[in-house]
């Protein structure tokens, strides 16, 4: 054989064994097996489901040394580690344990703090401080009473360590907090599963699975830096949530294409499209318009595209509404005035709501124009707070949208012609974007927590992707997430109303 059909051959092998470590640990860069258990476990990655399947044994991860399997990689800094976690079968020991595990090194008597669920639903944060030290964790009957959670976070912040669990819908609660003075800035982070006993196997999954690297409290995405996204779709039945785009730069407010089959996302001013099964980013026609925003969306009909694109030099960054065919090409001015944030369609597909400052107003109002730009009509007229995201109901009976007259940002309804205005949600969040999926039943919005600016939308911040019917009832959470601007800023539903896409953000 020639020498450079040698090093081809060594090359493929290499290349195969690459992709063969990552269909096996996904996101995590080692698997082992902690404390040499009696019997070996593994770690497996399924790339469809994004899913990982943890078998592991050992007799604890207890006292003064540890045996389990975990899934790990190197971090550095502060993080967020979310994931749902589920056992397999009803198990040989009421104590096998799964979750998240901050730890020192694989030495089996190493410092560590974990997340963990136990196997008769125990929700517990349990750390050992110094290595070969004696573990601990602050049960008693208020924390042994936190049963049943299959959501876990752990965050660490500085030295000091937040757990935070959920039942499916719930939002997150803290489970307990400590401080590990002795970890250093570089850790090890990751799954393990453990069988609390020497002879057993235990099997467990993990899904939605993220590692979220956030940036300080006050941070200027425009000067300091945008982050990375990861474009996401999740089903609105199970929760369960696959990544299909990951970039380094800024990509925004997905779009569900008409056929089904297509996003179209924002991404440098550009819009482009990408199949909903990930790959390349094909970039959309949209003429002169080379400045464009996250306020973008297709009509009920499926033929026009209104954008919103900013016009050099004029009054509040020139964001300006245009509409242009589905297929692109030349877009057509809407709205002469600036600044104008397109939001929604009326299900005629003859007109389109928007917020807009006019007449030097300080204050945002919602207007609704005809495509011909021909008839600008003002629907709110509120002297303080904000008002945002305007959207049709599908049948064209309200207009959704939210504001901030209250004190807290709500979603909020009236009538097309901006009559009989009422208030839906009543919570602590600050509540943003609604958006009606295509059967009419659901509303799908991002929340932000009570400290946010009611105000304002900040980019990278913990927010939750909720739902709720439209003819009332509960609110369930369907995504926790690192996001914010841009994060779900356009109507992003599934044609089917089976599916919500959008963006999150890490580091």
């Amino acid at each position: 054989m020639k020498r450079q059909n040698i090093v081809l051959v060594i090359a493929i092998g290499f290349c195969f064994l690459s992709r063969l470590a990552n269909a096996q640990s996904g996101i995590f860069e080692n698997q082992v097996d902690i404390g040499k258990p009696k019997l070996s476990g593994t770690t497996i990655y399924s790339s469809q489901g994004q899913t990982y399947q943890l078998k592991g044994a050992g007799y604890n991860i207890w006292f003064q040394r540890d045996e389990f399997q975990y899934s790990f990689s190197k971090i550095k800094g502060d993080f967020i580690l979310t994931a749902n976690f589920s056992f397999d079968g009803s198990g040989t020991d009421a104590h096998r344990k799964i979750g998240w595990m901050v730890r020192e090194s694989t030495d089996e008597n190493a410092a560590h703090i974990s997340a963990v669920l136990h196997g008769d639903g125990l929700t517990v944060l349990q750390w050992r401080a110094l290595r070969g030290a004696y573990m601990r964790d602050p049960e008693d009957e208020i924390f042994a009473s936190k049963k049943g959670y299959t959501i876990l976070q752990l965050e660490r912040s500085g030295k000091k360590f937040i757990m935070r669990a959920a039942h499916v819908g719930e939002p997150l609660q803290v489970i307990g907090s400590h401080e590990m003075e002795t970890l250093k800035d570089e850790v090890l982070a990751g799954l393990f599963v453990c069988s609390h006993n020497p002879d057993a196997t235990e099997t467990a999954n993990a899904w939605n699975v993220r590692i979220d690297q956030p940036v300080p409290e006050k941070y200027d995405a425009y000067k300091q830096g945008f982050l990375g996204s990861r474009l996401e779709i999740v089903n609105i039945t199970d929760g369960k949530r696959k990544i299909i785009h990951e970039n380094t730069g800024r990509v925004e407010a997905p779009n569900w294409m008409p056929d089904g089959k297509k996003l179209l996302i924002n991404k440098d001013g550009f819009l482009y499209k990408i199949p909903i099964e990930g790959g390349e980013l094909e970039k959309f026609n949209t003429g002169t318009a080379n400045h464009n925003n996250n306020d973008h969306g297709i009509s009920f009909n499926g033929k026009l595209l209104a954008i919103s694109h900013h016009r050099d030099g004029l009054s509040g960054g020139g964001s300006s509404v245009y509409v242009l065919p589905i297929d692109g090409g030349e877009p057509k001015l809407i709205t002469e005035n600036t600044p104008s944030y397109w939001h929604g369609w009326a299900p005629n597909n003859k007109e389109v709501v928007y917020v807009a400052q006019r007449s030097g107003s300080k204050t945002y109002q919602i207007y609704k124009n005809s495509i011909d730009g021909s008839k600008e009509t003002q629907l709110t007229a509120h002297t303080v707070g904000h008002v945002d995201g305007p959207e049709y109901s599908p049948d064209g009976k309200y207009i959704y949208y939210n504001g901030s007259q209250s004190g807290t940002m709500q979603l909020w309804r009236m009538n097309p012609d901006g009559t009989e205005k009422e208030q839906i949600t009543f919570d602590e969040s600050n509540n943003w974007f609604p958006h009606i999926s295509p059967d009419g039943k659901w509303i799908a919005y991002l929340s932000f927590s009570e400290t946010t600016n009611p105000d304002d939308h900040p980019f990278y911040q913990r927010v939750t992707l909720k739902l709720m019917r439209v003819d009332g009832g509960p609110t369930k959470v369907i995504a926790y997430l690192y996001g914010g601007q841009g994060t779900i800023n356009v109507p992003s539903w599934s044609p089917d109303s089976k599916f919500v896409a959008f963006v999150s953000n890490s580091r």
